[in-house]
């Protein structure tokens, strides 16, 4: 089976359970189907569950078992056996010092009110982006001589339209379980549509970009490479049961959404490996069992680090989202619940995952492959 019709057997599956289940739970439950296919999504209908103390300790705790482990490895002086190549002494390219400053300009204009760009004011979140994704190319290239935007055009173009196509996929769950809502200007259903899918276009550009950028360090992979081996004896099998765990999950959200909404951030990860684990491919996790934990860290990694900045620069934003999480709502970071940045890590995953299936639909696309500490990776 050729690369492109493997990619479309994946995201035919994906697209059918993201879409169809979450719809199919609702009606088999007696909802009003119309209301969760309101466009744009105005309508705020699901009754989220108050704080919990509880339900704050527990998530905590499990946020905290999977996140310590990684963070002791982190700050634990690395050995000097698996130094890296010599720092990079290229200069900041001319063209970052540009992205730097469409940066500068961009977030003044998004957080100020002049009247003259009243017209505009509600489309600062794009130019902001774009900014950021030229500087992270910028600083990797600086690093290592290598970035994205550079060393693989075609893939980077490609993910600015699979990445709004991504995004809109989760804009779609979300109204079973309206865990995030817009406020600001009204606009027309086509008139939503493009103000959204504009900024939409840039999260897979800026994650992975981000992750290229800290996988050129020399910080990461000497504490990453070579850490704790994870093996499943039955992978099949196991993939099998995620599957269907993942999809009987998918009918319920609407239904339960209190109880269910992180799946939100997880099942489009599960599926996809689950799929790729049963058409016997590589995956993210493939590197897990020789202990090579880096392409898994640094996705989760790059995509925590963006999320502050698309929080940070929400907050004075006139177009902008607010929050409403049901058991957990506390201790907001900007507008998120600080738990709610945990759902960053699995989102970063998934962003590695899309990409990785980019390159199997666009073999032009694939990235070179890098060594590190012995420890052959792809960027």
């Amino acid at each position: 089976m050729s690369g492109i019709m493997r990619f479309l057997v994946k995201f035919l599956i994906l697209t059918i359970m993201l879409l169809g289940l979450p719809l199919l739970g609702i009606w088999v439950a007696g909802y009003p189907v119309l209301d969760y296919l309101e466009f744009p999504p105005q309508t705020r209908f699901v009754r989220h569950a108050p704080f919990s103390r509880l339900a704050f300790i527990i998530y905590s705790l499990l946020i905290a078992a999977c996140t310590l482990p990684l963070i002791i490895r982190a700050v634990k002086p690395s050995p000097r056996n698996l130094s890296t190549d010599r720092k990079s002494s290229r200069p900041f390219p001319a063209w970052g010092w540009l992205g730097l400053l469409l940066g500068i300009v961009a977030w003044i204009l998004a957080w100020t009110r002049f009247s003259w760009f009243t017209a505009f004011q509600p489309h600062t979140f794009t130019p902001l982006w774009v900014a950021f994704i030229v500087v992270i190319n910028a600083f990797g290239y600086r690093q290592s001589g290598y970035c994205m935007l550079l060393g693989r055009p075609l893939f980077f173009l490609l993910l600015f339209p699979i990445s709004a196509a991504f995004w809109w996929f989760f804009e779609y769950l979300n109204r079973f379980v309206q865990n995030w809502y817009y406020i600001g200007p009204e606009f027309s259903a086509t008139e939503y549509f493009w103000y959204a899918t504009l900024p939409f276009a840039t999260v897979l550009p800026a994650v992975l970009g981000l992750r290229d950028m800290l996988m050129s360090t020399r910080w990461l992979p000497q504490r990453f490479d070579y850490f704790v081996p994870l093996r499943s004896p039955h992978p099949k099998t196991m993939a099998t049961l995620i599957l269907s765990v993942s999809a009987v999950g998918l009918a319920g959200i609407g239904i339960w959404p209190n109880l269910l909404f992180p799946l939100l951030w997880v099942s489009p990860l599960l599926i996809i490996v689950s799929l790729q684990t049963l058409m016997g491919e590589r995956h993210l996790f493939s590197h897990l069992t020789v202990g090579n934990w880096t392409p898994l860290v640094t996705a989760a990694l790059a995509a925590l680090i963006c999320g502050l900045f698309w929080e940070m620069w929400n907050i004075f934003s006139l177009a902008k989202w607010k929050y409403s999480i049901p058991l957990v709502h506390r201790y907001a970071v900007f507008e998120m619940p600080l738990l709610g940045y945990a759902g960053y890590l699995p989102f970063g995953l998934q962003c590695a995952v899309v990409g990785s299936l980019v390159e199997e639909m666009a073999p032009a696309a694939r990235p070179r492959w890098r060594r590190v500490a012995g420890r052959s990776y792809s960027l």
